[in-house]
């Protein structure tokens, strides 16, 4: 049975984004090919605010988040965690052999701007990763707030940013903003098939690659950075996915952007208001998600049984993630959604439940 999905990724794809990915096949060192990065570019820039270049990588996000960090370090970098996603950034780092440090919170809290200027202070440190959406415990850190605070004091460290579950759902302003790498997967807010990185990548990123002597092949920002030039890109390319998200990119640019951050914070304030009534939020209320709320089991349902009556009516939600598992359980508002949706999934867990 078909469901909707309301859970943090992969997402729901409406026919018409699926139908885009019929396109026929065109060679990738084509004409035709070029023109549609090309075509797509523009629009990925217009989506986060930037002149600078927004690379299109056929992986996960997390092969995108390796990526920079290699080609990112030449000192140290500090990694800040706060859930079971942002700690990836960290095992990561070390697993590539890259001196770091972490910088944690408590399960439910995000960072401010003053405990991480704070943190870098005691370290030589030259890069800094953030998680702006941790979907672990519906988190959303204040991205703009902590760049300017660390600009302010740090000018040269990169803030490298995991924007996986909330590009295409918030506003980044990549320019304003004063950031060096933002990158996302198509699976998430974008509401396409898994298989796309977005990633926005500034001046003084590529300065810091050009001087990291092993920064890696299948990533490399310089090598991409020759090829983009010329609307191609140095490995073969998911064409049928692009084609999908310059579909996606238009529709999203129709609705327009302020209208589509407007739409994620009403879904976002539809089920924290129902969370709070019928429930508890876990995160902080300073850092609540605008495209994942995480309600804590309050009640002591089992998860894993609501979720199969919702299977029957035709919506599935995430149980909570790593040890979260049933002690909290899930909402995504992204992408595609709407408020009726979220409307009409919120009187169904009611009606299953017997809540009034």
């Amino acid at each position: 049975m078909y469901k909707k999905l309301f859970i943090p990724g992969p997402t729901h794809v409406r026919d018409e984004v699926l139908q885009a990915q019929t396109a026929p096949m065109i060679g990738h060192r084509s004409t035709a090919y070029s023109d549609l990065q090309g075509e797509l570019t523009p629009k990925l820039q217009q989506l986060l605010y930037t002149q600078q270049p927004v690379f299109i990588y056929a992986s996960s996000g997390t092969g995108v988040m390796e990526g920079s960090i290699r080609q990112a370090v030449l000192k140290r970098a500090l990694v800040t965690v706060c859930g079971e996603f942002s700690s990836r950034w960290y095992e990561i780092t070390k697993a590539n052999g890259v001196p770091c440090d972490r910088l944690d919170v408590e399960a439910g809290q995000g960072f401010t701007p003053d405990q991480v200027v704070e943190a870098l202070g005691k370290g030589d440190y030259d890069a800094l990763t953030v998680t702006l959406n941790e979907t672990s415990t519906g988190v959303m850190n204040p991205l703009k707030e902590i760049a300017a605070a660390v600009r302010a004091k740090y000018p040269d460290i990169l803030i490298l940013v995991d924007a996986v579950s909330a590009m295409a759902g918030v506003k980044i302003e990549f320019d304003a903003w004063d950031l060096d790498v933002v990158l996302a997967s198509s699976q998430k807010c974008f509401a396409l098939p898994p298989g796309l990185t977005v990633a926005a990548v500034s001046e003084r990123a590529f300065k810091r690659a050009e001087q990291v002597p092993n920064r890696g092949y299948y990533f490399d920002f310089i090598d991409m950075l020759k090829f983009y030039k010329k609307n191609q890109t140095p490995a073969t390319p998911a064409i049928s996915l692009m084609n999908a998200l310059n579909k996606q990119m238009d529709d999203i640019l129709a609705e327009g952007l302020e209208n589509r951050w407007a739409r994620h914070l009403t879904m976002a304030q539809m089920v924290q208001a129902w969370a709070v009534k019928y429930w508890e939020m876990f995160p902080d209320p300073r850092f609540y998600s605008n495209t994942v709320s995480t309600v804590k089991n309050t009640r002591g349902i089992n998860v894993g049984d609501l979720n199969k009556e919702l299977g029957k009516r035709g919506a599935t939600i995430s149980n909570g993630y790593g040890p979260f598992k049933e002690k909290t359980f899930r909402i995504a508002h992204m992408g595609d959604i709407t408020p009726a949706d979220i409307e009409w999934l919120l009187g169904e867990i009611n009606d299953i439940l017997g809540l009034k």
